[in-house]
């Protein structure tokens, strides 16, 4: 059908994600700075999904000449049918408490959750297909309740909350030429790094006690949503944040 581009694909939202545009007949290019798990993840789709091709493009996000290059190296799949900007990660907060820490923390987490979209779609901004070009960007829950608990929770809900500022006005630039632009805000969402490895039993069991339907959400569910905006049928939703968190935070 088309070409897709999925930031930060090795693993968890990204990966399933690519999975759901793969099945749906795309050619995905899985972005991410990890070349073991863009293979991986490239070995799992064209083995699960036949006739599927994943283009693994390892770049780190944060540096414009990487992506530039990147953006070159994709350049003879023609137009960009769908771009999901997925790519995030929360910064571990400084352990001395100095300013100095906390700036560069702070920096990490912009760089890494709002500069890298910024970049890639600025990149591939000129090859998106007009019109019928789709752009999604994975944003959190945090961006609309606030972080907690330390300075790399409000770092992190900062910049997210950066991303729909920017979505919002790319959704009135872009919209004219036919090209559509959303946000979809996870809340907790187990199987995924961020909530992995080094959260206790209680810190899972309260945040699945925050949801309204008693479980916690999954990459399936976000590749779900995004496999629907990015279809022909969301021609008419843009500049929207959509809400899936199972209720833990209500709409708004």
């Amino acid at each position: 059908m088309g070409f897709a581009v999925v930031s930060g694909g090795g693993s968890g939202i990204g990966r399933a994600i690519a999975g759901e545009l793969a099945v749906a007949g795309h050619r995905v290019a899985v972005l991410g700075r990890r070349v073991e798990a863009l293979e991986r993840v490239r070995e799992e789709i064209e083995a699960e999904v036949p006739g599927a091709r994943v283009d693994p493009v390892p770049v780190d996000l944060t540096d414009p000449e990487q992506v530039g290059a990147a953006a070159e190296l994709m350049a003879p799949q023609g137009p960009v049918d769908i771009l999901v900007n997925n790519a995030g990660a929360v910064i571990t907060p400084p352990s001395d408490g100095s300013l100095a820490a906390l700036a560069e923390s702070w920096r990490r987490d912009v760089d890494t959750n709002l500069l890298s979209a910024v970049l890639l779609t600025t990149a591939l901004s000129g090859r998106l297909r007009r019109p019928g070009g789709r752009l999604v960007v994975i944003s959190s829950a945090a961006a609309q309740r606030g972080g907690a608990g330390s300075h790399s929770a409000g770092s992190y809900a900062a910049a997210k909350a950066g991303l729909h500022g920017w979505a919002f006005g790319l959704a009135r630039q872009l919209g004219p030429a036919g090209i559509t632009v959303n946000i979809v805000a996870p809340g907790y969402v187990a199987d995924t790094e961020i909530f992995g490895e080094g959260w206790s039993e209680e810190f899972h069991a309260e945040k699945i006690a925050d949801t309204l339907v008693g479980r916690a959400g999954t990459p399936d569910d976000v590749a779900a949503m995004v496999g629907f905006l990015a279809s022909p049928r969301s021609g008419y939703l843009t500049g929207q944040v959509i809400g899936l968190n199972g209720g833990a935070v209500l709409g708004r």
